[in-house]
């Protein structure tokens, strides 16, 4: 696998214009295959974080749930009440979401690496590691990245919530959003075009909270394994055990901050015109305050299982399309 394929290295692949597209298409791509794969798992995330919302339970007038929602037991009810594949719903959402962020998030990345390359060829330095492109560099530009990529695919976001929480509404109260672009459409016009937005705060520090998480654990992880088993085990060995690693700590730090961006996203106005949340901060004040801290990493087994195999997938899909076009 030294050689692309002779017959998709055409020149118009290494056209200036397509050279700085390809990292944003193949990133798009990859993250569009990887959430197709996990968007069951997607859809029991948010349900969970969802379930017995004290908000919830005080805009209708019900008491909190006492029993505790499992993600299996989530699972067992969406298919007894429906299909199978209303595990999928959201999906279009989940789609022109990776579209957007993904694409911007990947794309931002190789393009602001590619400039501490040309910095480094600059300094008369053929080797980046030397030029001082070290953890520090690489970290920043990964958060910035993400931050970014994450405000510019918030919409998307907010529509993939809102359809998959819609399920959770009496049958009388449901949107029944036909597609992700019914739901921006209806959004933007009940709640006004700003509404896309709602949520953002958290969505971007979540995303700066994954990426850190990704990027500090996973090279220090593959860093420690290289070590350790140089002899023992192969370099894609390696290499998938320190994705699994970095992505314990890119849950564990991005996951209050995404259960707070799921219960903005998701809250819509009450009879009064008021919202349950007024921000992000009023958000984790009153988690805390009424439902208690560990509220905040419900739901981490499942979290875990969708973020690392969506961590893997799209990395693998993206160095091989990076490969076939190069």
């Amino acid at each position: 696998m030294s050689t692309p394929p002779s017959s998709l290295k055409q020149d118009w692949l290494h056209t200036p214009f397509v050279r700085v597209a390809l990292p944003f298409i193949n990133g798009g791509l990859a993250g569009m295959t990887a959430t197709a794969i996990i968007q069951p798992i997607d859809m029991v995330k948010v349900r969970l974080q969802l379930a017995g919302s004290a908000a919830d339970s005080v805009a209708t007038g019900g008491a909190m749930a006492v029993t505790r929602p499992t993600p299996f037991s989530i699972a067992r009810e969406i298919v007894a009440a429906g299909k199978v594949l209303d595990l999928y719903t959201g999906l279009s959402a989940g789609l022109l979401r990776q579209a957007v962020y993904t694409t911007a998030r990947l794309g931002f990345f190789d393009t602001f690496m590619n400039a501490l390359t040309a910095r480094a060829a600059a300094n008369n330095t053929s080797d980046a590691s030397k030029a001082g492109i070290g953890f520090g560099e690489r970290a920043l530009a990964g958060l910035a990245a993400g931050g970014l990529a994450a405000m510019v695919g918030n919409p998307a976001d907010l529509a993939l919530i809102r359809m998959q929480s819609d399920g959770l509404k009496p049958a009388g109260e449901r949107a029944n959003y036909k597609g992700v672009f019914d739901a921006l459409l209806r959004i933007s016009r009940n709640e006004g075009i700003t509404a896309l937005w709602a949520g953002c705060t958290p969505t971007i520090v979540r995303a700066m909270a994954l990426n850190f998480g990704q990027l500090a654990f996973f090279s220090e992880a593959k860093t420690r394994l290289k070590q350790l088993a140089e002899s023992q085990a192969s370099k894609s060995t390696q290499t998938l055990a320190a994705s699994a690693i970095a992505g314990f700590f890119a849950s564990f730090f991005s996951l209050p901050f995404d259960f707070v961006k799921t219960r903005l996203q998701k809250q819509t106005k009450r009879s009064d015109g008021s919202l349950p949340y007024k921000s992000m901060f009023d958000c984790f004040r009153k988690v805390a305050r009424d439902e208690g801290l560990l509220r905040f990493y419900r739901g981490f087994g499942t979290y875990y299982v969708r973020i690392a195999p969506h961590a893997m997938v799209t990395l693998i899909v993206a160095d091989y399309l990076g490969w076939i076009t190069k």
